[in-house]
């Protein structure tokens, strides 16, 4: 009997002491708060796969969220999982040692990602892979079906005709465009959006090899070609800003946005009647090869601190594999990065087909690693260009003349 009652107790005590271990308590920070109720719906499949772990969700306000996780990491009471943001706002808290480093033998699907999206979430200088990418996003013009069908205007081929739609819907009363400056990033998705198709992917191959700079016609014909659909803005667009430029277009007052393809879910769910349509922005003829502007949106990192870094890597597992990323772009209508993914929502399957003929969103992806970054100087131009108080050339002397500051090509 005394036997059975400490091998009983022993057993008791093993167990109590193998529980502290075997549960584990994740946090999980992102900036993308509309997006709570479906990555709770994530976790709650990711929980169920790993008994014993558990994922706290917390999300913050966007604009506050690098200095947010930054402050927090630095002072060690940082998130084991985050969100991480992609190229030069990776490295920031990349460079601190901040971020578990990551590869093909601690993630195997990782073997399968483009190089694109990985390029998103590594260290330019000791090429590292601190991410998991999450998302595509995609700037294109996105248009109102209904309103196209009423006024017999089909997808435009040419820039020409892009006007003539802008034409058509003016003279129905409507607005053509929605799109306003106020919001100083919302200056930087219009170039991409409007001007991709006349910058051209040999533009961008000759900037890439240090063979060109902003200066070059190819750009300054596209901010030439934005200047001018600009006409098609509304009244006072100079004014306008992102929230209400978002509400005249999904009020059905305006026939097109200039935008973002994460913008769509947005916009179903603002007006669930809305019947969306998306193109890339023609070029100057039929000819031209109509191109949209590509970047990747994030990643999903673990803090190098983490006190469980077994359980953050089985999510950043779950968030590589196939499984997550169909419910990915099944529950927040996004393009995931994971391989094989299929999109059941047809406007997403069009988005993913027009990827194909991209050029990267420019600023972003190569010009934010330095001071002044080149969104920064891009956004302030455009707002420029758009009061005329430059023009398209003087806007690509400044883009030059400012990155030449820490950007070695531009260097004279």
């Amino acid at each position: 009997m005394r036997k059975t009652f400490i091998r009983t107790t022993a057993a008791l005590g093993a167990l109590l002491m193998a529980l502290p271990v075997m549960a584990q308590e994740l946090t999980f920070w992102s900036w993308r708060q509309e997006d709570k109720a479906q990555y709770e719906k994530f976790i709650d499949a990711f929980e169920a796969q790993n008994p014993g772990i558990t994922v706290k969700f917390e999300a913050f306000e966007a604009a506050n969220y690098n200095t947010i996780l930054s402050t927090a990491l630095a002072g060690g009471t940082g998130p084991d999982l985050f969100m991480s943001r992609a190229y030069g706002g990776l490295e920031t808290v990349a460079s601190a040692g901040h971020l578990m480093p990551l590869d093909s033998t601690k993630i195997p699907a990782l073997a399968e990602f483009t190089p694109a999206a990985l390029n998103a979430q590594t260290m330019r200088s000791d090429k590292t892979l601190y991410g998991v990418p999450f998302a595509s996003q995609t700037m294109l013009v996105i248009y109102n079906k209904d309103l196209f069908d009423k006024n017999g205007i089909a997808e435009p081929k040419t820039f020409d005709e892009l006007k003539a739609a802008a034409e058509k819907l003016k003279a129905a009363g409507l607005m053509p465009f929605a799109n306003g400056t106020a919001t100083a990033w919302q200056n930087e998705t219009i170039v991409s959006a409007l001007g991709s198709s006349f910058m051209g992917k040999s533009f961008y191959e000759d900037l890439m090899a240090g063979k060109a700079d902003f200066t070059d016609p190819r750009y300054i014909e596209a901010l030439t070609k934005l200047k001018e659909i600009s006409a098609y803005f509304p009244d006072g667009f100079i004014g306008l800003d992102y929230a209400s430029s978002q509400q005249l277009f999904t009020s059905g007052m305006a026939g097109m946005f200039a935008g973002g393809s994460f913008e769509l879910a947005n916009f179903a769910k603002q007006n669930p009647d809305l019947k969306l349509g998306v193109f890339a922005a023609p070029g100057k003829s039929a000819e031209d090869e109509a191109l949209v502007g590509l970047f990747i949106d994030g990643g999903y990192a673990a803090n190098a601190k983490t006190k469980h870094p077994e359980a953050a890597l089985k999510f950043l597992n779950y968030v590589a594999s196939k499984d997550f990323g169909q419910a990915f772009a099944n529950g927040l209508r996004n393009i995931s990065t994971v391989p094989g993914v299929t999109f059941d929502d047809p406007l997403l399957a069009e988005v993913a087909e027009l990827n194909k003929n991209a050029i990267p969103y420019i600023m972003l992806v190569h010009f934010r690693f330095g001071e002044p970054s080149g969104s920064v100087l891009l956004q302030g131009e455009v707002q420029k260009l758009m009061a005329d108080k430059a023009t398209p050339a003087e806007v690509g002397t400044a883009l030059t003349t400012g990155l030449a500051n820490w950007y070695a090509p531009f260097k004279k």
